[in-house]
């Protein structure tokens, strides 16, 4: 299949990625072409960005996660009926998961998509030295094609000029030229920028902002051209697809689909959009309800999936919402189904920062100064309702919590070496781990959930 496509990408963090590829998303939107949005890596907030600018979900491509194998599908799912596909890299171009060489970087990701880099390049503080850059960049790793470089932070018209002649040499074009501009700035905070849940108006006009600022500097058909020139993605990838009408179970005539109530609003933002489609393709009713407002969950809930976020940031106002975290103690207690990440981890504690909270697990959490950030190889330590004993998965930690103890009696996972040690808590129907996993990876996971819930 062939989607035009660009993976956009930088030196090193800090560069500018998420201000040019959320703004040529934008900015090709405003084309009215169909943009596929999507992100290397395992972060989560860069795709709410990308989401308010392209008005489509924004999707994660983890080679680390999901596998090689996966991403050239998993892009193709994302990219239907799309006119053109923006995916913005992470980190440096050639960083990748810690001790595993290229895997997971950004140049891995675009050569399994054979999807042409654009270069974007902070130039606040060079001038001739752009080109070696530049020049050691492109010339790296030959599989990866670099088509062009935007320069970013250009104090002048003098600048710029030295800029573009010493690039002249160097054979890769100069595609877009952007100047200093604090307003295409998001706030950022502990864990990274500010999602858009918690500020979608100013994001807006942030997006916007940056969509101008782009359409101004880059030369957009340039760009167009660039990844219309791909080509066929690697390999005959066909389409990732979360299940067919075949794959669900059958049900007796009359009943009803389980409800599986999933958390988000600004305490809960950090979700992948294939959990839920894979959800639904095993048969499941998905309903959203937001912690910080909803005092019951939906009507029906036979599940419960309390991902990722910000639960430290509201943990007076999840703390207040008692009838809610009395719901949700109750449905634990009855055996239901409940699979909490990281954030739904905390909010199942005791108590968060010596606020109460649903007082599921026998455990107490506090902000520390401490980042624990990084991929894990996990193995299912017992059966849950997640997995059987034995499943290996991958995941990712990324907080700055501490949860006490670390695991209960029942360990969700055991980390192998390096870190050697078991994590989270399995009891009853509770699976509650401070991992994010992507259920792509192992689609018996969502298969598993939803008929646990329809049984239990």
């Amino acid at each position: 299949m062939s989607v035009p496509r660009l993976v956009v990408a930088a030196p090193s963090s800090g560069s500018g990625k998420t201000t040019v590829a959320t703004g040529l998303m934008a900015a090709f939107a405003a084309r009215g072409l169909a943009v596929s949005p999507h992100k290397v890596g395992p972060d989560y907030i860069d795709p709410g960005y990308h989401a308010l600018a392209t008005g489509r979900t924004g999707r994660n491509l983890d080679a680390y996660l999901c596998g090689p194998e996966l991403v050239a599908p998993l892009f193709l799912h994302g990219a239907r009926g799309c006119d053109l596909a923006v995916v913005e890299g992470v980190m440096g171009l050639y960083d990748g998961a810690a001790g595993e060489g290229e895997l997971a970087s950004t140049a891995h990701v675009a050569k399994l998509l054979g999807a042409p880099v654009v270069l974007v390049v902070d130039a606040s503080s060079q001038s001739r030295s752009v080109a070696a850059l530049v020049h050691g960049f492109a010339s790296w790793d030959p599989e990866v094609r670099i088509g062009g470089v935007i320069l970013n932070k250009v104090g002048s018209d003098r600048h710029e000029a030295l800029l573009r002649e010493a690039l002249d040499a160097s054979g890769v074009p100069v595609l877009g030229v952007l100047r200093r501009a604090p307003q295409v700035d998001t706030p950022s905070r502990h864990l990274g920028l500010v999602p858009v849940a918690e500020r979608r108006s100013a994001a807006v006009g942030a997006v916007a902002a940056m969509a101008a600022q782009v359409a101004r500097g880059c030369d957009l058909d340039a760009l167009e051209a660039l990844a219309r020139g791909a080509g066929a993605v690697p390999g005959g990838a066909a389409p990732w697809t979360p299940g067919s009408p075949v794959d669900r179970p059958t049900r007796p005539a009359g009943e009803r689909a389980p409800v599986v109530a999933v958390a988000g609003g600004p305490a809960f933002s950090f979700s992948y959009a294939e959990h839920t489609e894979l959800l639904a393709a095993a048969g499941a009713e998905v309903v959203t309800f937001d912690p910080l407002h909803d005092e019951r969950l939906p009507e029906g809930t036979a599940g419960l999936v309390v991902g990722g976020g910000f639960p430290e940031v509201y943990a007076g106002e999840l703390s207040a919402n008692e009838p809610l975290r009395g719901e949700i103690a109750e449905l634990a207690r009855g055996g239901a189904p409940v699979a909490a990440e990281c954030a739904g981890l905390l909010y199942l504690c005791r108590e968060l920062d010596g606020r109460p909270m649903c007082g599921v697990l026998d455990a107490t959490a506090r902000m520390t100064e401490r980042l624990t950030l990084g991929y894990r190889d996990a193995v299912a330590v017992g059966d849950s309702v997640l997995a059987a004993a034995g499943t290996r998965m991958r995941g990712h930690e990324f907080h700055r919590t501490l949860v006490e103890p670390g695991a209960g009696a029942a360990p969700a996972w055991g980390l192998p070496a390096p870190a050697r040690r078991v994590e989270g808590f399995v009891q009853q129907g509770v699976h509650a781990s401070y991992l994010h996993t992507h259920w792509a990876s192992e689609p018996g996971v969502a298969r598993r959930f939803v008929e646990r819930c329809r049984t239990s």
